[in-house]
């Protein structure tokens, strides 16, 4: 697909959701244009609206999602189209670390009862005998103090190590679990988490379990009878990841067999509303001001950095690549990564006699992507050439630099 010349017209920008100003106000130059109802655009931003395929227009360059998880977003047919996924991961994080950590008090004390109980009170009781009935009726709502206990952490990135990294801090004792743990993320984990190699085992120890794992095909209900089987009887599990990743009825099942205590959850399923040992909050991880703007800004930034110097950075279906702008012309080509591609697109500019001082190339498993830096601009009948290289699928022709554009 051969690309408009981004120079001459605007960047057309779609905003799906309330994107928070603070992110938007980046994109008011004259360079973008941004509208919620925007014709074929050249990139979308959005928080938890349902993309479908139908909004993959032909122009369309990049989607960036102002959040971590993508389920919403029809990432494969995006890869097949050669469109962009972005993400922010971390940018929500202390949001969400901050309800995690509040949700396992309310799963230890049984807080919410004891309010619901106090502000009964006038109703069934004379104005008098208040004193009385508080000190009463408070034995009820006696819980059990975390420090000490022990807590389960499904997931060590960006959410999972603050929240297990507190939970050490506040004198539990932490398990944690990932398998796909780098060693640079392992420096940012507490040295008292204790780190085990089997789900269940960490399931089997700990009372109270955190889940903060991607939804994929692997982890789709992953949490299910099999693995609940393991927890001993009274377990909290806190889900803050996604919804599908537990089987509902799996998890009614252990509560009903008293395996599990609470299951405290921040994405509403029919299945849940009303149940006594279930505390629903309408996904309120991510919803403080500063999240949501630390998404917005984190998000229009990655478009803004593709869009005009081609760079890729936090993208799920697309390698990262940078690369410093020396020169005033550059070009991107997205091709499938197959062997000798990249061969043919040197050939093809060699011919012309176009000089290429500087260039890097990526892949992520069936997609690669390159940054070529030239002395000279890229004409269209170069860019039709190359795009008729098997197994080319996009080519950016981009525009001379411009410092005060990003």
């Amino acid at each position: 697909m051969v690309e408009p010349k981004p120079r001459t017209e605007k960047f057309r920008i779609q905003t799906f959701n309330q994107i928070a100003p603070r992110g938007l106000k980046l994109l008011t130059t004259p360079q973008y244009s941004v509208r919620e109802n925007q014709h074929s655009p050249h990139a979308i931003i959005l928080r938890s609206f349902p993309l479908t395929t139908d909004h993959l227009s032909s122009n369309l360059l990049a989607i960036a999602r102002a959040g971590a998880g993508v389920n919403n977003v029809p990432v494969d047919e995006c890869t097949k189209q050669g469109i962009l996924v972005f993400n922010t991961p971390g940018a929500n994080a202390n949001s969400v670390k901050e309800l995690v950590i509040a949700a396992l008090l309310l799963c230890a004390r049984d807080v919410i009862g004891g309010i619901e109980y106090v502000n009964n009170l006038p109703n069934v009781i004379p104005e008098g005998d208040l004193k009385q009935h508080v000190e009463e009726g408070k034995r009820r709502f006696a819980g059990r103090e975390l420090s000490g206990r022990t807590l389960g952490v499904v997931g060590l990135g960006a959410i999972g190590t603050p929240v297990a990294n507190i939970a050490c801090t506040l004198g539990m004792q932490v398990l944690g679990y990932d398998p796909f743990l780098s060693e640079t993320s392992r420096q940012n984990v507490d040295s008292r988490v204790e780190l085990v190699d089997e789900l269940k085992d960490l399931f089997a120890r700990a009372q109270f379990i955190s889940l903060h794992v991607p939804l994929s095909p692997k982890t789709n209900a992953f949490v299910n009878d099999e693995l609940l089987n393991y927890c001993h009887e009274g377990t909290c599990i806190l889900n803050f990841a996604r919804s599908e990743v537990v089987a509902p009825d799996a998890i009614l099942r252990a509560l009903d067999h008293g395996q599990l205590s609470k299951y405290f959850i921040d994405f509403p399923r029919r299945e849940f509303l009303n149940h006594p040992k279930v505390f629903t909050t309408p996904h309120l991880g991510a919803s403080t001001a500063e999240a949501e703007e630390n998404c917005a800004v984190m998000a229009v930034r990655q478009i803004q950095d593709f869009l005009i110097n081609g760079n890729i950075e936090n993208s799920v279906n697309f390698p990262s690549v940078k690369l410093e702008r020396s020169l005033d012309y550059r070009f991107t080509i997205t091709n499938w990564n197959q062997p000798g591609v990249l061969q043919e697109i040197l050939a093809v500019c060699s011919n012309v006699g176009l000089n290429i001082t500087d260039m890097i190339n990526k892949s992520r498993e069936n997609v690669a992507y390159n940054i070529l830096e030239v002395d000279g601009e890229v004409t269209d009948s170069l860019r039709t050439e190359l795009l008729s290289v098997p197994n080319v699928v996009r080519v950016r022709a981009l525009g001379r630099r411009n410092s005060n554009e990003l």
